[in-house]
C-alpha cells in the first residue's frame, strides 16, 4: 500500500469513526433531550436563532434533532473543516514537501492527476457521510424510534454537495498555492465567522449555514427530493472548483 492510499484510509477512518461516536452519542442522549426540552428552550433564549432550532425539535421531533445532530452540527463543523484540510493539502501540501515537481512529471495528464486528488477528497467526504447516516436508523431503534433511511439518504447527498462544494473553493486555491497551512488557517477563520454569524439573528441569512441547516433538511424529509433550488447551485460549484483548479495547474510549471 503507498503512501498516498495509507494516507487516504486514515482521513477516511479518522473522518467517519469522530463522526459517528458523535451520533451515536446524540441519539442515546435523545430521550434526556425530550425530558428537558423546557429548560432546554429557556436556555436558548439569548440566541433567537438557537431558540428557532428548539422549536424546530419541538415542533417536528426526533427527525429535526437528528437531522440537527447529524447534518447540521456533526457533518457541518467537522465535515466542514475536514473538507477545508482536505483541501487545502491537495495541491499546495506537495509545493510544501518540495515534491509538486515530482509530482508533475509523471508520465500522466494533469487532468488525471488533478482528478486524483480532487476524486479523493470527495471520496473522504462522501464515503464518511453516507457510511454514518446508514447506521441512522439502528441507532433509532435503540430509543424507540425511526426515520425512513431513503430520506436520510437524500439529506446526506445535500449534506455532500455542501461539503463537496467547500472542498472545491478549497482545492481550488490550492491548485495556485504553496502555502497549505495558511489555506487551512484561512478556511477555519472563514467557517467559524459563518458559523457566528448564523446565530446572529439580524445577519443569519447572509451565513453558508443556511444552505445546509435543519429547515433545509427538513424540506427534504418532507418532499422526499432535493432541493434544486439550492442544490442545483452547490453542485455548480463543484464543477467549477474542480476545472478552475484543473486550469491552475496546468499554468504551474513542474
Amino acid at each position: 500500500m503507498n503512501r498516498s492510499l495509507r494516507s487516504w484510509c486514515a482521513v477516511l477512518l479518522g473522518y467517519t469513526l469522530v463522526l459517528e461516536l458523535m451520533l451515536v452519542a446524540a441519539i442515546l442522549y435523545w430521550p434526556n433531550f425530550r425530558d428537558h426540552l423546557g429548560a432546554v428552550k429557556l436556555l436558548s433564549k439569548p440566541l433567537p436563532v438557537l431558540g428557532e432550532i428548539i422549536d424546530n425539535v419541538e415542533n417536528i421531533g426526533v427527525a429535526a434533532y437528528v437531522v440537527g445532530q447529524h447534518f447540521f452540527k456533526g457533518c457541518n463543523v467537522l465535515g466542514a473543516a475536514a473538507a477545508g484540510l482536505i483541501g487545502a493539502a491537495a495541491v499546495a501540501g506537495e509545493a510544501q514537501r518540495g515534491t509538486l515537481e515530482i509530482w508533475l512529471a509523471r508520465p500522466v495528464t494533469r487532468l488525471r492527476l488533478a482528478s486524483e486528488r480532487f476524486l479523493s477528497g470527495q471520496s473522504v467526504i462522501w464515503l464518511g457521510t453516507f457510511l454514518t447516516t446508514l447506521t441512522i436508523p439502528l441507532l433509532l431503534s435503540q430509543v424507540d424510534e425511526s426515520m425512513r433511511l431513503d430520506r436520510l439518504l437524500l439529506c446526506a447527498t445535500h449534506q455532500c454537495l455542501f461539503l463537496g462544494a467547500l472542498f472545491s473553493v478549497t482545492f481550488l486555491i490550492s491548485c495556485a498555492s504553496s502555502e497549505p497551512t495558511r489555506i487551512s488557517m484561512a478556511v477555519l477563520f472563514f467557517l467559524i465567522f459563518e458559523f457566528g454569524i448564523y446565530l446572529v439573528k439580524t445577519v443569519t441569512h447572509w451565513s453558508i449555514y443556511r444552505l445546509a441547516d435543519i429547515e433545509v433538511y427538513h424540506k427534504v424529509l418532507v418532499s422526499g427530493a432535493l432541493d434544486w433550488s439550492i442544490a442545483g447551485p452547490l453542485l455548480g460549484v463543484n464543477v467549477l472548483g474542480f476545472w478552475g483548479g484543473y486550469a491552475l495547474l496546468q499554468r504551474r510549471c513542474p
